[in-house]
């Protein structure tokens, strides 16, 4: 069940004088899974839930459906028409100024930016500010307790594992002079993630070869599948999380090559890449440290930033990381100052991953991608080994 007096104090500390959460016919999975409702069941009237950061919350819904937020506490307000749902909401928010709601100016966070316009008109209409839940949200969906960021380590130990095998799976196959292919691989981490009692939730791992981890997400089926070969460059990005309730992703890309001796341009764009990740990292402890606020979209600037000065740019095609949470993208702060400018702040409690890449079409490509965690005291960790030179595969 929602604290209602955490979320109080909450809205309090940010200048708000309330939260208004609202659905229609299951929009927004973030208010379910915030206030602890069933998302499962359909909803097919409008309601709405007013937390003020001073007094008893007000529910508002529906004859139709009376019963929908009887799990939730404070006073029920029930309309009939939407001249009564009109006069009821305006009456609920009475007095208040700034009213949070899932919504984003300018669509900065999209993540978050789920109520219709035409809702947030109907609040304006009545001469309210409406202001960007974005924090709150992350507050209560995306700051991890103990418990799940120690599964996000146990996890973190077990992918790092099976990572391991799956780059010395290729290199045993072919020293043994047996055909492997990057589907091969892909459905060997698979199975072990079930070994190992992991759940990627369907979402299969990355798993490509030269030009075909260009393509950041590229997928890996029976129909693409080629030999891996000696002189590959190799791409393995692997998810997984513990195969249980509440349990936290850990989301980790390391790149190799099928011998000894790599090409000089693999090896630049690599070290570039791993450079990048590590000015990020320490940008975020240096800040921390020093207790200053630090932005999602300065840690991209900053990992960015290696990247345009090596002359890649134009090739590092999406944001430096994103929020990790029960799913691999989670709803916290995203690294991002590319595809959105997230100016969420960066919190203790919240885990987020740092993945540079370089992407040369029709060539090959490099990702590197760690796991952060904020600690409750202000710490910056970083779950498993970091990657530090390209893993070369000896296959005789």
């Amino acid at each position: 069940m929602l604290d209602i007096a955490r979320v109080q104090r909450e809205l309090k500390e940010a200048g708000f004088d309330g939260w208004l959460l609202y659905d229609f016919r299951n929009r927004d999975p973030l208010a379910y899974r915030i206030l602890g409702l069933d998302f499962g069941k359909f909803t097919t009237r409008r309601w709405f839930y007013w937390i003020p950061a001073v007094g008893e919350p007000v529910k508002l819904v529906s004859k139709v459906e009376a019963g929908k937020l009887d799990a939730l506490p404070g006073v029920k307000v029930q309309y009939r028409s939407w001249r009564e749902l009109h006069a009821a909401l305006q009456q609920t928010l009475g007095a208040a100024r700034r009213v949070a709601m899932q919504f984003s100016p300018l669509g900065n966070i999209p993540y978050v930016s789920i109520v219709d316009g035409g809702t947030i008109d109907l609040i304006r209409s009545f001469g309210y500010e409406v202001v960007s839940s974005a924090g709150l949200v992350q507050t209560f969906e995306a700051v991890l307790d103990h418990a799940a960021y120690e599964s996000h380590v146990e996890a973190g130990v077990r992918v790092q594992r099976i990572k391991d095998e799956a780059f010395a799976l290729v290199g045993s196959e072919l020293r043994a002079g047996r055909r492997i292919t990057p589907f091969d691989v892909q459905q060997f981490i698979v199975r072990r993630f079930g070994e190992e009692g992991l759940d990627c939730m369907g979402e299969y791992p990355i798993v490509g070869t030269n030009e075909q981890p260009a393509d950041p997400h590229f997928e890996p089926t029976p129909e693409n599948a080629r030999p891996i070969r000696r002189g590959d460059t190799i791409l393995i990005d692997l998810w997984a999380k513990l195969a249980q309730p509440r349990a936290i992703f850990y989301d980790i890309t390391w790149c190799g090559f099928v011998g000894t001796d790599p090409p000089a341009k693999y090896v630049e764009i690599f070290s570039v890449v791993r450079d990048a990740r590590d000015a990020a990292l320490d940008f975020v402890r240096a800040r921390f440290a020093a207790g200053e606020p630090v932005h999602g979209f300065e840690v991209d600037d900053v990992c960015r930033g290696v990247v345009e000065r090596a002359g890649y740019g134009e090739y590092f095609v999406h944001r430096t990381g994103h929020s990790i949470g029960e799913e691999v993208h989670g709803n916290g702060v995203n690294i991002d100052n590319l595809e959105t400018k997230d100016e969420r702040l960066l919190v203790p409690g919240i885990c987020f991953s740092i993945e540079p890449g370089i992407y040369l079409e029709g060539e090959m490509a490099v990702r590197s991608e760690i796991d952060v965690f904020i600690t409750p005291a202000g710490t910056v960790e970083v779950a498993g080994a970091m990657q530090r030179e390209l893993v070369l595969i000896d296959v005789g």
